[in-house]
């Protein structure tokens, strides 16, 4: 037995007093003459034998009374080991996009909030976080509409990051004793170690799980084919429930545009194609009915307007090739000869090729190093008769490399990097058998940038790196037959493409998202992108020909954004949630060992009062006082 306040056991001494009073009380006897003694004997002496009885009995029921008090005031308890230490408690409320699954009492986080507001301590203070929120040192009345209105998040964190934030919150304080409460659905997208689990602190895992895991998921849509008049947009589909079609419709902006049926296959897997005019700017939005996870219903994109590459030549060659690659579709396309070059629109172009020039002016030069510099693109083609000392002096800056010395014998192209970026999507199958092109004479460098073309020697043919691209021979037809190739139309066509990076469809929440938009900022002024009220400016970077975006960690919200300059609209860009929610696969929580594993989050918060459980014993004292009080005037009425 414990007790609040132990000091007031000293009180016991004051027990003293009533037993020297009854102990030591004096009494004078007057003496009364009465003639016949021997009649009364006998009744005096059963009279001094009861006085006797009637002080015994009012000296313990005096001391029990006061003892009864003294401990009353001294608030003895009962309580477990744990319960005089203090105790720290952080619970973690999953709240991503898998917690919308429906249970019997609404989603699984509404499940969740209600059980918590039902089942934890009103005056208990607690530290509660979620994937994107914290909130510590905080009581649940405090918190209690953040709770009801708590939004649904795709930045899922990962169970072992979730243990190490938790852990973070509490207090260095070792003889403390700390509850660490995971509610969560745990789905199955990591590998847990069982390093992750925290050693000296108490975990509980609450498992929820939904009433039904069937999903249908719009998992991505593409570009499968263009043509001059018609886009194909292709849409994949993948569902984990029975293999029915269900309805799928497309939306420009509000208006509907299509709609068709999507039929899966024994892999749950569909594929549908919509048909779309080419010409037309479109604000896509697809969707489906679905009665599992909302968020996965629908899949924003947007087609903007295409911008056309400008592309300049500087030629000393035939360019007639170059000009049939380039079409007027899609390029801008314009050709110079090396005395008539005008300096003050090379900033503005996309992509520059240097087309076979003996030598590289200085003037040139200078003007193509801020030309790279500030993002542009950038093609060298030497001639078979280049000056090799000129043309180390501008490449060394780009390759740290240098040519050697020409060699004139043949060599066929042999080998294709196809995993470089520049070939991303050009082939279907990796080709090792065809019609290999040829040079007869080529230029010996030694160099670090990546190999694109090389031939047959290992030697390089076609080296890249950061939009410079670099020839190692002549392609006129005296030197090559490099222009009858099926390689030189990908090849140069996804050069001039990357040179000016069109957008993507759409782009995925969470992961970092370069743009360019051919828009040159000048001044103070910056893009901005917006949607309804929502507004910010994103991470930019200001060439002369255009400017690069960068998107990290906005937006937050999926949907279709405008990029303006101030007032003036330049194009759209898309937004969608990261789809690794919508897997009904769960976590074996059996494999976190040290954790108790609990699917009833109101047993956890019964498991944590038990261990701070405390037994009061000072009402049953005062109740024994006022027995001992009523006790003291029972023996007065009966021995009188």
């Amino acid at each position: 037995m414990l007790f609040k306040y132990p000091e007031l056991l000293w009180a016991f001494f004051l027990l003293l007093i009533p037993i020297f009073i009854h102990l030591f009380q004096l009494r004078r006897f007057k003496k009364t003459p009465f003639t016949n003694v021997k009649l009364l004997q006998k009744v005096v002496a059963q009279s001094r034998k009861s006085s006797a009885i009637k002080k015994w009995l009012l000296l313990i029921s005096r001391v029990l009374l006061l003892s009864g008090l003294i401990l009353a005031f001294s608030q003895p308890y009962f309580a477990s080991e744990s319960a005089a230490f203090a105790k720290e408690t952080v619970i973690y409320l999953d709240n991503s996009f898998s917690m919308q699954a429906k249970t019997e009492n609404g989603t699984m986080l509404q499940d969740a909030v209600q059980k918590l507001l039902k089942d934890l301590p009103k005056d208990k203070i607690f530290t509660l976080f979620t994937n994107d929120k914290v909130f510590s040192d905080i009581t649940l009345p405090d918190i209690r509409n953040e709770l009801l209105m708590l939004p649904y998040t795709y930045d899922q964190l990962e169970l072992k990051d979730i243990l190490l934030k938790g852990k973070n919150f509490f207090s260095k304080d070792e003889k403390s004793i700390k509850y660490l409460v995971l509610i969560s659905d745990f789905q199955n997208r990591t590998a847990i170690q069982e390093s992750d689990t925290p050693g000296n602190i108490q975990t509980f895992l609450v498992g929820l799980k939904p009433e039904n895991t069937n999903n249908t998921v719009l998992d991505s849509a593409y570009i499968a084919e263009e043509n001059p008049t018609t886009t194909d947009l292709s849409v994949n589909l993948t569902t984990t429930g029975a293999l029915e079609s269900i309805p799928v419709s497309l939306y420009n902006d509000d208006k509907l545009i299509a709609k068709t049926a999507a039929s899966f296959d024994k892999n749950r897997k569909s594929n549908i194609i919509f048909t779309l005019p080419s010409d037309e700017v479109i604000k896509g939005r697809i969707e489906i009915s679905d009665i599992g996870l909302p968020y996965d219903n629908q899949l924003f994109f947007n087609i903007n307007q295409k911008e056309k590459v400008k592309v300049l030549s500087i030629s000393e060659a035939d360019s007639g090739f170059l000009e049939r690659i380039f079409t007027e579709d899609e390029f801008i396309f314009t050709d110079v000869g090396i005395n008539t070059i005008n300096y003050g629109v090379l900033e503005s172009q996309n992509l520059i090729v240097l087309n076979e020039l003996k030598t590289i002016p200085v003037s040139l030069k200078n003007t193509l190093g801020d030309y790279t510099q500030n993002g542009g693109h950038l093609i060298i083609i030497p001639a078979s008769e280049a000056n090799i000392e000129n043309y180390n002096s501008f490449i060394g800056k780009y390759f740290s490399s240098s040519i050697s010395n020409r060699i004139d014998e043949e060599r066929n192209i042999t080998q294709i990097n196809f995993d470089h970026p520049l070939y991303k999507n050009v082939f279907v199958q990796r080709v090792s058998n065809f019609q290999y092109p040829r040079v007869t004479s080529y230029f010996k460098i030694g160099t670090t940038a990546p190999k694109i073309l090389s031939l047959q020697d290992q030697s390089a043919f076609l080296v890249g790196l950061d939009g410079i691209y670099l020839f190692t021979a002549a392609i006129n037809t005296n030197n090559s037959n490099f222009k009858n190739s099926p390689l030189i139309v990908p090849t140069f066509y996804s050069i001039g493409a990357n040179s000016l990076k069109s957008p993507e469809l759409y782009n995925t929440l969470g992961q970092l998202t370069t743009v360019d938009v051919k828009a040159a900022m000048s001044g103070d002024n910056i893009l901005k992108v917006t949607q309804k009220d929502y507004e910010f400016i994103p991470e930019q970077q200001s060439f002369a020909n255009k400017t690069i975006l960068s998107f990290a960690f906005n937006p937050t919200k999926d949907g279709i954004y405008d990029i303006s300059e101030q007032s003036r609209f330049i194009q759209n860009i898309s937004f969608n949630y990261p789809r690794a929610e919508s897997e009904s696969k769960y976590l074996d929580l059996d494999i976190l060992e040290n954790n108790a594993v609990i699917n009833n989050l109101t047993e956890v918060f019964e498991t944590m009062e038990k261990d701070d459980s405390v037994t009061e014993l000072w009402k049953w004292f005062t109740i024994f006082a006022l027995l001992f009080m009523l006790a003291e005037v029972l023996i007065q009425k009966i021995f009188k």
